[in-house]
Parts: structure tokens; C-alpha cells; sequence
């Protein structure tokens, strides 16, 4: 197996969009279990300016009180609330959005809970289907939730019902929510049609799982960019560089995708961490994922955007 067939059957998801057809891990009756975060954190060199947002990243139980998902494709060891902040006062981050993933399934309240007590800090990204009632989407409104989630990932199998993100834009636009995606850049021209007709804001996570290997001459990647650039409703995360590289740490092979994602659209795109990391091959320090920030983003300016001012933008955060 080559190195990119390899990294497309390896690429992470914290959300999932239920397929025609079961995927394998559907199947299993023991959920693999995963590595859990680096837990020694560097201090990073670079110093992100007051107010900035990670705006990707999961809080797993504790299983006890939040319970996992019968059905899930994995099983990670706990990263609860306390570690998710004692992470953040490390590297110096103030605000977040918590991206609800797989494992809890369509019970938010692991990311309701932590939004509640954030002092306005937290905002989230919730997992809904079609069995979601309104009153149910506007309880999830009032505790935080500013959009929902959809991977499409070729290691999942089956043909994805994009239909079923049309259905969920058309319920929430009302509520000013985007729509977060996890898909392969490679494959974008399947999603062109469905993405110009969304009546939302969309967020495409992970840099696009784009792979570093294929470079940035790509005619697929270009698609990307252009897509970003005439779409006004397209967003990005710099977010997943650890999955980007084909290298390795420090992963600097993935900043030359960030910096043309960042160029194509300099006033919508944000960054985050993506911690504690699901499904990585190699495990990132966050630290060292701070420190690649100036790589992608040298001017002072940009580097506002990326980190405070466009998040604050697409989410609502009080300035």
C-alpha cells in the first residue's frame, strides 16, 4: 500500500454521517481503542494575541458521566473538561468551540454542559439528524450550538446521502447556523453542486484532509481554492496539520497548503487545535502546533483574523 492510499483509509473523524450501507466499524463488537493527547504540553514560543479561538476541538467524558455511543467507530480514553482546560491555559488560548464527535453520538451534552460553564468563553458544534425536532434544534440554540456536523470520508465505505445535509441546512439556516464538513479535497467536485445550492455557511474542516505529498498544484486543490475564493459562504480550518503532512513533525510540509488556503480566503478562515486528536497516526505536542501558526500566518494582521477576529465573526462570540 502507498503512502496516500494508506493516509486516505487513516484519516481521523470526530463527526459522522450515517450511509446507505453500514461502514466496518458498524460491525465491530469491540470499538478499537485510540491513543489519547500528548500530555506533556509545551509552552509555545509564539504568543497568540488576547481573545484568540480554537475552533476545533472535542471534550470525551468522562464515560461515566457521559456515556459513549453503543455504535461508534472507536474509543478513546477520557479527555474531560479540566484537561481540556489546563491544555488551553498552556498555550495561552482564551476562547473555543467544541466540536461534538462521534463517540457521543447525538447526545450533545457533553458540549452543552462545558458551554455552560464557560462563562461565555465556549460555543459548540453539535451533532443532529433527521429525528431532531425543532424544539429540539432551538434548546440546542440557546445552550451554545452554532452549527452541526457531516464527515464524508472514503475509509467509511458506502455513498454518502448528501441529501441529508440539505435537509439539516434548510432547518437550521433559521437559527444563523453553518454547516461543519469533514471530506477529502481530492474528491470535491462531488460536493460542488450540493455546496452552492446550501443555504448556509459552510466550514470545511481539516484544511480539506488535503495530503502534503500531492503539493498545491493539484488541479483538485486549485478547485478548492477557487471555490474559496468566489464563495462567500465557503469557510476553512487551518486545523489538522498532523493529518496534512506527509512528513512528519514538525509538519512543516503543511504549511505551504495552509498558507494558499489562508491567501485564497484571508477573512474566512479560523484555526484550532483539533485536541485531543482522534485517529492520528503520528500524536502533535500543542505546543508545537502554536509555534507553526506564524509559518502559516507571518503577518501580525493575518494572524489576527485567523485567530480572533473571522471566529468571532462566524460564531457570534462577544468581542
Amino acid at each position: 500500500m502507498n503512502r496516500r492510499n494508506c493516509l486516505k483509509g487513516m484519516a481521523g473523524a470526530a463527526g459522522l454521517l450515517l450511509l446507505p450501507t453500514a461502514p466496518a466499524w458498524a460491525q465491530q463488537t469491540e470499538p478499537p481503542m485510540i491513543a489519547g493527547p500528548d500530555p506533556a504540553t509545551k509552552t509555545p514560543a509564539f504568543r497568540v494575541p488576547p481573545g484568540t479561538v480554537d475552533t476545533h476541538t472535542h471534550i470525551f467524558g468522562p464515560p461515566d458521566k457521559y456515556p459513549y455511543a453503543a455504535k461508534r467507530p472507536y474509543t478513546p480514553p477520557a479527555a474531560p473538561l479540566d484537561m481540556f482546560q489546563a491544555l488551553h491555559a498552556k498555550i495561552g488560548v482564551d476562547r473555543a468551540v467544541l466540536v461534538n464527535a462521534t463517540v457521543h453520538g447525538t447526545d450533545n451534552r457533553v458540549v452543552l454542559d462545558a458551554i455552560a460553564q464557560s462563562n461565555g468563553r465556549y460555543l459548540g458544534i453539535a451533532n443532529i439528524d433527521d429525528s431532531t425536532t425543532d424544539a429540539e434544534l432551538d434548546a440546542l440554540h440557546q445552550g451554545g450550538i452554532r452549527g452541526c456536523r457531516f464527515a464524508f470520508l472514503s475509509r467509511l465505505g458506502g455513498t454518502p446521502d448528501l441529501g441529508r445535509v440539505e435537509r439539516a441546512a434548510a432547518r437550521v439556516a433559521r437559527l444563523g447556523w453553518h454547516i461543519d464538513l469533514y471530506f477529502e479535497a481530492i474528491h470535491i467536485a462531488d460536493f460542488l453542486p450540493v455546496l452552492a445550492r446550501l443555504p448556509t455557511p459552510y466550514v470545511i474542516d481539516h484544511m480539506g484532509s488535503w495530503h502534503a505529498d500531492l503539493g498545491t498544484d493539484h488541479p483538485a486543490f486549485g478547485a478548492l481554492l477557487d471555490l474559496l475564493r468566489r464563495d462567500d459562504k465557503s469557510w476553512m480550518k487551518i486545523t489538522g496539520p498532523e493529518r496534512v503532512s506527509a512528513m512528519g513533525p514538525p509538519f512543516h510540509d503543511a504549511v505551504p497548503v495552509a498558507r494558499k488556503l489562508i491567501e485564497a480566503a484571508p477573512d474566512r478562515v479560523i484555526w484550532g487545535t483539533d485536541w485531543p486528536h482522534p485517529n492520528v497516526t503520528i500524536m502533535p505536542n500543542d505546543g508545537d502546533l502554536v509555534d507553526l501558526i506564524p509559518l502559516y500566518a507571518p503577518d501580525p494582521v493575518q494572524q489576527r483574523k485567523l485567530l480572533v477576529d473571522n471566529p468571532v465573526r462566524l460564531f457570534g462570540f462577544q468581542s
